[in-house]
């Protein structure tokens, strides 16, 4: 399964956030057999996102969008994932009468921060949903995430993306298998070996360099898992190999 990871807002662009949730994830994914054929960080423009959306969910297994959710006036992700998949953007009612209770119960707990704030929530933008879109609620997250066709939009603040995610997990699924070595030598002393292992398997071979305190790595990747296991083993004839670094590494 070739997914492509599209991630949305302003603060990304200008450094103020870090992208974590796109290095989650294309982990994730990989775990579960998928290649992440692409990921993009676009301004809060919805021309732009409807633009990526409508060629991607056309060029890859999937499109998963981040970020841009939630009602308030910069959040445009879900109008323009209608827009580029040529859908009406809807009220879904059922979210729309949740989104109301959440609103309620949130006035009755916190009745001196309603007092202090004019607190403006639009329950109808938040419920909003390209036509036909399955919606993804958690108990997380205050605005749905949705499923239409192969796009998936999550929110962008992490722990609401993961939890969305969770929900739809068992549907990224692929072959694809990996195995990681590691080794003391510099790169420049393995273009020779890594070449000769692409070419005697249907594998791709990929390099990251040491540094001061860790050691260089080697990551074997391909369709068949017998096949990735035996051009491991042919690496770990040739290459200098060194123990795994710890996590506080």
């Amino acid at each position: 399964m070739n997914v492509a990871i599209v991630s949305v807002g302003d603060e990304l662009l200008a450094g103020t956030t870090t992208n974590t949730n796109a290095a989650w994830l294309a982990g994730r994914l990989t775990e579960r057999g998928s290649t992440v054929g692409r990921i993009l960080t676009i301004p809060d423009d919805r021309a732009e996102i409807a633009d990526y959306v409508g060629r991607w969910r056309d060029e890859f297994d999937a499109v998963i969008v981040t970020g841009g959710i939630g009602g308030t006036p910069d959040d445009i992700t879900v109008e323009a994932v209608a827009e580029g998949l040529a859908r009406d953007l809807v009220v879904h009612e059922r979210i729309y009468d949740d989104l109301r209770e959440k609103a309620a119960a949130f006035r009755e707990e916190n009745p001196e921060m309603v007092e202090e704030y004019d607190l403006e929530l639009d329950l109808e933008a938040a419920a909003s949903l390209p036509e036909g879109a399955t919606p993804i609620v958690v108990d997380e997250a205050w605005a749905p995430g949705c499923v239409v066709e192969n796009v998936y939009v999550f929110a962008g603040i992490p722990e609401e993306m993961q939890a969305m995610f969770r929900e739809v997990e068992a549907e990224f699924r692929g072959d694809a298998t990996a195995r990681t070595i590691y080794t003391p030598a510099p790169e420049g002393s393995l273009h020779g070996v890594l070449e000769r292992a692409g070419d005697e398997f249907d594998v791709t071979v990929g390099s990251y360099p040491r540094g001061e305190s860790r050691p260089g790595r080697i990551r074997v990747t391909g369709t068949d898992e017998s096949t990735v296991d035996a051009a491991i083993e042919w690496l770990r004839e040739r290459v200098e190999t060194t123990a795994p670094p710890s996590e506080s590494d």
